[in-house]
């Protein structure tokens, strides 16, 4: 904890709002791309933005260390407090002109935000409930449901858990084409979505997801707000074999979990 009148919800917050700036302003322009290797890259755009939400941080929280996409690990190596940092989710789409994309913000065990740059959004939690503000508006709490029946499904490799799960296959089983409609998303901002109640679910392959500077602030905000998440295993994260399973509520969870070759909790 901190003695400072400055809450870590308040940090989180105002860094995701601050990345999110830079990610509007930048949209659209002709930018540097930075070559990370494997067919990933980052912009001017992720770099500044990561920038802005440091500056931050360290401003309200200079003792704390952070894990950023972009500047990598920065700060005490024993510091007791870590944000984890991506300052532009869904960097491809955003360098080809799409809007699908998020700015992630989350303490380790936490405070979280996760900014809509192009909505307005903002989902947030402060580790107990998960809330949203737009425009100004008053925060809403986020009340997931798995009524519209949209289901997110990441398909970007790498595919750690094939060939027992792959995700594409997910999308032709019998149970899912009678139950679901299928979403292919490219960003995080779809847990924020399962959160909020305009997804039923989220399904990813992978893993380290609850240190993952992609996935910590969605994770943490699907959690506030009451959904079941775990691995695709239906073990906790901690302890699966990989994989992602964020779903509204313990049906729709359990239901995909089988899909997927696992167990519901």
């Amino acid at each position: 904890m901190t003695d400072s009148p400055v809450s870590d919800t308040d940090v989180a917050t105002a860094g995701a709002r601050a990345g999110a700036a830079v990610v509007r302003d930048l949209y659209g322009r002709r930018l540097s791309r930075i070559d990370k290797g494997a067919g990933d890259f980052a912009t001017e755009a992720d770099v500044e933005a990561e920038k802005a939400i440091l500056a931050v941080i360290r401003a309200a929280r200079p003792d704390d260390a952070v894990l950023g996409e972009e500047g990598g690990q920065q700060g005490a190596p024993g510091a007791r407090r870590q944000w984890l940092v991506d300052p532009l989710c869904g960097t491809l789409n955003y360098a080809v002109g799409s809007m699908l994309v998020a700015v992630n913000v989350a303490l380790r065990d936490g405070a979280a935000a996760v900014a809509d740059p192009f909505s307005g959004e903002l989902f947030f939690t402060d580790g107990e409930t998960a809330r949203v503000r737009h425009d100004g508006a008053d925060d809403a709490l986020l009340t997931p449901t798995s009524a519209t029946r949209l289901i997110d499904v990441n398909l970007d490799p790498p595919f750690p858990n094939a060939p027992g799960f792959r995700a594409v296959d997910l999308l032709a089983h019998p149970e899912f084409v009678a139950r679901f409609r299928p979403r292919v998303v490219s960003t995080s901002l779809a847990l924020a979505w399962v959160a909020a109640g305009k997804r039923a679910a989220y399904v990813t392959d992978g893993g380290g997801f609850s240190d993952s500077v992609h996935f910590a602030a969605g994770i943490a905000l699907c959690r506030a707000a009451g959904c079941v998440v775990t691995g695709i295993d239906g073990d906790p994260l901690e302890e699966s074999r990989g994989g992602l399973v964020a779903a509204a509520d313990e049906e729709t969870h359990a239901l995909l979990v089988s899909m997927t070759g696992g167990r519901a909790r």
